[in-house]
Order: structure tokens, then sequence, then C-alpha cells
């Protein structure tokens, strides 16, 4: 108490001015009109400024929960378009029967470690087998295929990254629906091949690549890249082509998870086909 005293006897002609300085303005103010509105407009500019960045403070530290918000929208989103349903006809007529059946569901999910300048990268990603995952799932991002999952513990799953050497994803020209393979080459990460397009099949740079539908993990249209560069392999009359991917793999964060609800289905009808 003594020192605050001590501060307030040696700094009291600061204080002093500072007083007689706001009841100046106080009287300016008050009795003249534009000088007034000058005040009052710099007050307002000031405390607005204030308001402006304290907002902006707190919304940079909820974009987190945002994206999380936003991520799982998504997934609901994608749970209902039309690719993620197949449709069923039949003969009867049913008072509660549907025309759609759903059968993709997404499930939506951080990333926690990616790779890119490795031979063979994965992914980790922040659900697991409490969630819902489960080996073999497709994963995309919002711009495209991810990578397939391959390991899964109670919480966190491990993701076969696009970028792989043994990743293969079935794809097709989006214009003709002429379809191969995507894979990638080893080398940037922004790069694949797609192969197995034949020698009559047109197209052009820039056109699309997308999913084939025939996987048993993802579903028909999913952007997988656009041509790049091609030519004509004279050998076996197939092209050579180069894809740029849609997916930028170095700026991954949120990703969606594909579970097919009739995969086992098409296992069991596929097992007895070799049969």
């Amino acid at each position: 108490m003594r020192q605050l005293f001590a501060f307030l006897i040696k700094y009291y002609f600061f204080f002093l001015f500072l007083f007689l300085e706001i009841i100046a303005f106080i009287l300016i103010a008050n009795n003249s009109y534009y000088q007034g509105a000058r005040i009052l407009n710099t007050a307002n500019q000031l405390t607005g400024n204030v308001y402006e960045t304290y907002n902006n403070i707190f919304d940079y530290l909820d974009l987190k929960e945002n994206n999380k918000i936003l991520a799982a929208e998504n997934a609901l989103l994608h749970a209902q378009i039309e690719q993620s349903y197949v449709k069923f006809t039949t003969g009867e007529i049913h008072v509660n029967d549907t025309t759609y059946k759903q059968q993709y569901k997404y499930i939506d999910a951080k990333i926690i470690s990616n790779s890119t300048g490795k031979r063979n990268n994965y992914l980790m990603l922040n659900k697991g087998f409490n969630q819902g995952i489960r080996n073999n799932m497709a994963v995309v991002s919002p711009n495209g295929i991810v990578g397939i999952v391959n390991g899964v513990s109670a919480n966190f799953s491990s993701v076969m990254s696009l970028l792989h050497t043994e990743t293969k994803i079935s794809a097709k020209l989006k214009k003709t629906n002429a379809s191969g393979s995507v894979q990638w080459d080893g080398g940037s990460f922004k790069t694949g091949s797609l192969t197995d397009i034949p020698s009559h099949i047109k197209f052009k740079i820039g056109d699309s690549v997308i999913t084939s539908g025939y996987s048993l993990d993802f579903p028909e249209g999913i952007m997988v890249g656009t041509i790049a560069y091609y030519k004509l392999n004279s050998n076996d009359n197939f092209y050579k082509i180069k894809i740029n991917f849609s997916t930028d793999f170095n700026k991954l964060d949120y990703v969606y998870v594909i579970k097919n609800l009739f995969k086992d289905e098409q296992i069991n009808l596929k097992e007895l086909q070799h049969e």
C-alpha cells in the first residue's frame, strides 16, 4: 500500500494532467456539436477495431471445432447423394417399399499423420474399429480419392495411400466410360498413371478420370484426376497416360471413410462364381 501511495505521489502531475484532459474532452464534446461528433466517431472506430480483433482471434481459435462440424455435415451429405444409393425395382407392390436403398455410408475422420516422400506412403486417422472403420474401406477427400484402410485398432486406423506402389484403383474416363487402372509412379505426389486404355478410345488433355464403380470399395464417379499427357505404345496398342491427381496429398486434413453396406453380399456372390 505504501508503494502505491509513493507511486501516485511520484506521478501526481501526470495523473492530474490526464484527468484535466478527460474533463476538457467531455466539455468540448458537450458544447460543440462538430467536435463532439468527431470524438464520438473516433471512439466508435477504436471500439469497433477492438471488437473486430477480438472476434477474429476467437473465430480463429474456433476453426478446429468448426472444421469438425463441417466434416460431419459433409459426411452426412455424401451419404445422401445419388451415388450412395442403389436402385431396386420389383414387380411387387408394397406400401412401405422404396425404389432406392443406401449402399454407401461416409464416416468423417481427421488425419493425424501423413507421408508423401517415401516409396510406400501411409496415413493415420483418428478413428478406428469403435467408430465403424474396417480394413479395405475406401478413403476419399473432398477433392478425390486418398487410399484404402489397411489396419485398424480400437480408435485409430492406418491407410495405404494412393502414393503406394501396391495401390491400384479401378478408374475410367468420364466422357467415354473406357475403364483402366490408376497407379502412382513413385515420383511426384501430384501425378500418377492411367493404364489399360486401348488405342481406339478418343480423349484429350484435361479430360477427367473418375472411379469406375467396379471396385467393391469405391463408389462410381469419385474424382481421381485429369489427363496431363499421353502417347500411344506402338508395341501393345495401349496408351501411356499421365494424370494429375485431383487430391493434393500434401495438404490433407479431413477425409471420409466409405463403408459399402452391401459388400458382404457382393463378396458372397463372387465366391459362388469361383466355385
